[in-house]
């Protein structure tokens, strides 16, 4: 079980005091907020071998910055997006690891693909030169029951086992935040996505 620490709107400082205690995966949902935090890093803390998740939604014009500086993206959702993503990622840098996004409460306000539409996207991302699939992210319906939180966290491992029996690669379930911690884990999570636990409520304010 890996523990992604989300640091958005977040201070330096904050990410700093984690790193000092250990930790070393962070996330980030914006794409300006989280580079300028990966270049401070790099220049004034470089002794820090820190891996870099971006994990909000992907727009066609920001995935240079996200291809050139962040180790993961957790929110690839279409093809197009995986193309640019392998495009802008250059030979001299490791491949990107992605996971594809998967919207399990069919939510239109929620990112991802359907489930019928993953092994598809799955296939065109395998056959990209500069990224690696390595799983499944999903951000389902928030609901307050064990229960319900349960049988949607079940049904993306199914699809996660059956991604993974295609492709060896594939190792990495991300699902579970703060609210569904314990149903994700229960579920057969690899990784969840703690902000508020760690660093507490979060600021918005610039």
């Amino acid at each position: 079980m890996q523990l992604l620490a989300v640091s958005k709107t977040k201070p330096n400082q904050a990410i700093l005091d984690a790193l000092e205690a250990g930790h070393r995966q962070f996330g980030e949902n914006y794409v300006q907020e989280g580079v300028e935090k990966i270049q401070y890093f790099q220049e004034h803390h470089s002794q820090f071998d820190i891996e870099w998740h971006f994990i909000g939604p992907i727009q066609s014009n920001k995935t240079k910055p996200i291809a050139e500086n962040f180790d993961w993206v957790h929110s690839v959702e279409r093809a197009k997006i995986a193309k640019r993503l392998s495009d802008q990622r250059g030979e001299d840098k490791e491949p990107l690891q992605v996971l594809i996004q998967v919207n399990t409460s069919a939510e239109e306000s929620k990112s991802g693909v359907n489930e019928q539409e993953v092994l598809e996207l799955a296939k065109s991302i395998s056959e990209l030169p500069n990224i690696t699939l390595r799983g499944l992210m999903s951000i389902p319906a928030s609901v307050q029951d064990y229960q319900q939180q349960l049988e949607a966290f079940n049904e993306l491992k199914a699809l996660f086992e059956q991604l993974k029996s295609q492709y060896p690669q594939v190792d990495t379930l991300s699902m579970g935040m703060s609210g569904d911690m314990q149903a994700a884990v229960e579920a057969g999570s690899t990784m969840v996505r703690i902000g508020t636990a760690i660093f507490g409520a979060r600021d918005y304010k610039k």
